[in-house]
């Protein structure tokens, strides 16, 4: 799922979190500077004017964009914008004390002293921050950009997105329309023909794709529909737009160039933080009780099966990128093994999916010499989901989601199609609408496909909700699970 950037003026919220700390130091500092004590907060009219600097302050901001372009301004003339944006926030602060007749109360030298303070603070915390951005800029951040151009024009893109990466991009790789020689260009490797780009996204980490090329040549346009099927977020050049069915599209700025960016889903920056929050909230209760069943269970596995009670296996993550999924260990030590050996007894319809209708690899599993099974403390943890509890660990480090889609296996994502990797364009979850939805009944892989689909396109934070009730509903009844 794709975070649409924010274009309002909490876009900067970094900076303007610097600011309100700014003016209220400036203002105490000022206040100690006059009167050489510290008991501004012990008078009742110096109260009222800290107050009304934070509220000025946040209304200059809004109203004057003062961070607008913040990223992109020199020192000199980030000085300029200082200095108007501090001769704005005092000039309302004067008239403040003028129609409150505060003027008489409160110490005129002060307010200047507060007024040059907040000129130096501002202006050298703005310098500091750009600084520690442009730097975070050179060193790349977390997401992986595919960028897809013509000979002429990939150096050149290359080049653009590393001197102004505000997304924090990291370059894994680019493909040139019509084929090249090289292997690598200004660094970066060449990792596909632009005839296979479609299935090198399919099977590798890449969370948006940039392409800086004219669309109206059929070849380029049947690429991109065949990208779009992946699910992956694409940035096309506006000068270049193509329309491409059932997908969000916005208009934004990437590396200096105007977009058009397309994707199965958006959410914007406050959605994707509330359900950070909720997940940072969600995995620290699940991780205190994942302690206490440790403390239950664990003993029981060990007794049942010695070895590791827990479980950490290598899964796919949002677009590509693998992680350690953790579990409790529910299984023999050799189910991996004996993997192969039971693939004839697969319920899955199209072999994407492994489920058994009675797996022996589950700890307490066996088959009867008169054929019939019995279940264990294994089976009985899956029923009831409590071997998926560790998970919480995984959402507490940002690496799942409460909900979400879930996250395939190594050798299953090694089958995908290009319909089935748009499943993966969001952070997998520890519950989901299939899970909801019947979980190992649904045995159709094309249908856990549309439903993952489904609910990356209609997201939103109540069906977030929603699907955590049913969640709890289905644990406690133990349905639908194998």
């Amino acid at each position: 799922m794709y975070q649409k950037t924010s274009n309002g003026w909490l876009k900067h919220w970094d900076f303007i979190v610097l600011e309100l700390v700014c003016i209220q130091v400036s203002f105490m500092l000022a206040y100690y500077l006059r009167h050489l004590k510290m008991d501004m907060w012990q008078i009742e009219c110096y109260q009222y004017m800290a107050l009304f600097l934070l509220a000025d302050e946040i209304v200059v901001l809004y109203f004057a964009e003062s961070f607008k372009n913040i990223l992109k301004r020199g020192p000199y003339r980030e000085l300029v914008y200082t200095f108007q944006h501090v001769m704005l926030v005092y000039m309302l602060a004067v008239f403040y004390l003028f129609f409150t007749k505060q003027g008489e109360l409160i110490s005129r030298v002060t307010v200047f002293y507060s007024a040059v303070i907040h000129l130096v603070l501002s202006y050298t915390l703005r310098i500091i921050r750009k600084k520690m951005l442009a730097k975070k800029m050179k060193k790349e951040g977390d997401k992986s950009l595919l960028i897809v151009s013509t000979p002429e024009k990939i150096a050149g893109t290359i080049k653009t997105v590393r001197n102004h990466n505000y997304e924090f991009y990291r370059i894994t790789g680019v493909t040139v329309i019509g084929g090249t020689d090289q292997t690598e260009i200004e660094g970066v490797p060449v990792v596909s023909t632009f005839e296979n780009i479609a299935e090198y996204v399919c099977r590798e980490w890449v969370d948006e794709v940039l392409i800086v090329s004219r669309l109206d040549n059929p070849d380029v346009i049947a690429v991109v529909r065949k990208i779009s099927e992946t699910g992956v977020t694409m940035h096309m050049a506006l000068s270049e737009l193509t329309h491409i069915d059932d997908r969000h599209q916005i208009m934004e700025q990437i590396a200096e160039q105007d977009v058009i960016t397309t994707s199965i889903g958006y959410a914007t920056t406050r959605q994707l933080f509330i359900k950070r929050l909720t997940d940072i909230l969600g995995g620290i209760v699940g991780s205190i009780i994942t302690i206490f069943l440790t403390l239950i269970f664990g003993p029981i596995i060990f007794a049942h099966s010695p070895g590791n009670v827990f479980f950490a296996q290598e899964r796919i993550g949002m677009n590509g990128k693998k992680f350690k999924m953790l579990k409790f260990r529910t299984m023999y030590p050799d189910a991996d093994e004996k993997k192969e050996e039971l693939q004839s007894s697969n319920c899955s319809e199209d072999g994407m999916m492994f489920k058994l209708d009675f797996d022996p690899r589950i700890i307490g599993n066996k088959i009867l010499p008169d054929g019939t099974t019995k279940t264990g403390i294994g089976q009985f943890m899956r029923k009831h989901s409590i071997d998926e509890f560790p998970q919480f660990f995984n959402v507490l480090i940002g690496q799942m989601s409460l909900v979400g889609t879930r996250p395939p296996m190594v050798d299953e994502w090694e089958k995908y199609q290009l319909h089935h990797r748009a499943r993966m364009a969001t952070k997998p979850g520890i519950t989901g609408l299939w899970q909801v939805s019947g979980r190992s009944n649904i045995t159709d892989f094309e249908e856990v496909v549309r439903l993952d689909t489904q609910y990356i396109a209609k997201w939103s934070l109540g069906m977030d909700i929603v699907i955590l009730f049913k969640t709890i509903a289905v644990m406690i009844k133990g349905t639908g699970a194998k």
